[in-house]
């Protein structure tokens, strides 16, 4: 990437025909080796042994474009992982789970290589990643000790997710019981789950940040970080059930409304993780 750095040309994916990884250029605007993590929100730590938050990612790789190709995604590691750091170090257990059961899969492209937290984020729950759950599993098993699911982002998380109905009876449950919806960037679309098979989703109302759509269908494509055009967009989709996207632009922002908390891109990911540990201390630190 050093040497090439000025190529906003994507980069194949030699694992699977027509497809590609972000270009070497918009990963130099996108990706760094450290985060902007500066330490955790609070020293306290729950001690009660019971709460655990629900982390259910993506288990799919490619997302076909507009054009045929193929955009090797994932989970954003720092939208994943630096959220976990701080939920974990409040004292929550961290359950992985997956709509197959299949590993879930990261942008390892983005990994911030010298970023301490997300590093031991990483060595504490890989086997989970590697091994997840099985949604479905989880949610005939009873939800009861879940204080929380989290949704991370990347642009994997349009795929499955949002027409997935373990996904939708996962978050019927935590809006059924008073408890805390987490998700940022691309993870919002897991938001459209709840609305399977209904005249509403239970999330109409909600304002959220999210990932700007006016960056997935301009600059992400003139600086090569997506093939072509998505599928379909975010912020429409959703502004299509009736949920609000607040944000035009991506700024680090973050915003709760009333039991979900949303983040606009990777550049917020330490903020909510922040968040969320107060969040759940406040709710289920007992």
């Amino acid at each position: 990437m050093t040497e090439n750095a000025q190529d906003r040309t994507p980069t194949p994916d030699h694992a699977e025909d027509g497809a590609y990884f972000p270009s070497p250029y918009s990963l130099s605007q996108y990706t760094a080796p450290t985060t902007d993590y500066d330490g955790l929100a609070t020293e306290e730590t729950y001690t009660g042994g019971r709460w655990k938050v629900l982390v259910v990612v993506t288990d799919e790789r490619y997302m076909r474009m507009t054009n045929g190709t193929f955009f090797s995604t994932g989970n954003h590691p720092v939208e994943t992982l630096l959220p976990i750091h701080h939920m974990e170090r409040a004292g929550y257990g961290i359950d992985v789970a997956t709509v197959s059961g299949g590993p879930g899969k990261f942008e390892w492209w983005a990994y911030p290589s010298r970023d301490e937290a997300v590093q031991a984020a990483w060595e504490a729950t890989k086997g989970d990643f590697k091994a997840p759950k099985k949604l479905a599993d989880v949610v005939a098993g009873g939800l009861d000790d879940y204080a929380a699911v989290f949704v991370p982002g990347g642009h994997g998380a349009m795929n499955g997710l949002p027409s997935s109905t373990d996904v939708r009876d996962a978050l019927d449950f935590f809006v059924g019981h008073d408890r805390l919806v987490i998700t940022l960037c691309h993870g919002p679309a897991a938001l459209l789950a709840a609305g399977l098979g209904r005249e509403a989703n239970p999330f109409a109302g909600h304002r959220i940040v999210a990932f700007p759509d006016a960056l997935d269908v301009g600059a992400n494509i003139e600086i090569g970080y997506l093939p072509g055009e998505l599928p379909w967009t975010l912020g429409g989709r959703l502004e299509e059930d009736g949920i609000e996207v607040t944000n035009g632009d991506m700024t680090g922002a973050t915003t709760r409304d009333r039991n979900l908390l949303t983040g606009d891109s990777p550049l917020a990911a330490h903020r909510l993780g922040k968040e969320s540990a107060l969040a759940l201390l406040e709710k289920f630190g007992r």
